[in-house]
């Protein structure tokens, strides 16, 4: 993979790691007013929709459960929730899986022109920078609600 685009995948991934690895375990399924989703949802969702992107999941990808698109894909939300829910420590092993598996993604790759843009990108390397966009977008959500939950646990 292009080294500029790797080393954003890989700071990313290190950074949303870090933030969650900080979060309280009694926090990660709180979901505090103003908030649409849960940390614990922003988790999977990061995972399921990088795995969607780059890996054409659950088509092309067997990484992950299939369930994981009826529980983290776009429009879902933690009240619809059935069944076995997988645990954050899952999840982030397999967020670290996922930027391995990422990092050996050939770099010729990235020029590959799609049929048809997928979410506004002609190529496969437009693709892999709004994950990487998107990937930043969630771990800033996940700060505020970590900070808003801290802040409401500390009232009461």
């Amino acid at each position: 993979m292009d080294q500029l685009l790797l080393r954003q995948f890989e700071r990313s991934r290190e950074y949303l790691i870090k933030v969650l690895e900080s979060v309280s375990t009694e926090h990660i399924d709180v979901q505090p007013d103003g908030f649409n989703n849960t940390i614990h949802w922003h988790t999977g969702h990061v995972l399921t929709v990088t795995e969607q992107t780059m890996f054409a999941f659950p088509q092309r990808s067997t990484n992950l459960p299939v369930n994981y698109v009826e529980l983290f894909g776009n429009g879902t939300k933690p009240a619809d929730w059935k069944g076995e829910i997988p645990p954050m420590e899952q999840l982030i092993v397999q967020l670290r899986d996922q930027i391995t598996r990422i990092k050996e993604i050939p770099a010729k790759q990235l020029d590959l022109v799609f049929e048809k843009p997928i979410i506004g990108c002609q190529t496969y390397g437009e693709l892999a920078g709004f994950t990487v966009i998107h990937e930043a977008t969630h771990i800033g959500q996940i700060q505020a609600m970590k900070r808003v939950i801290e802040l409401e646990s500390v009232k009461n």
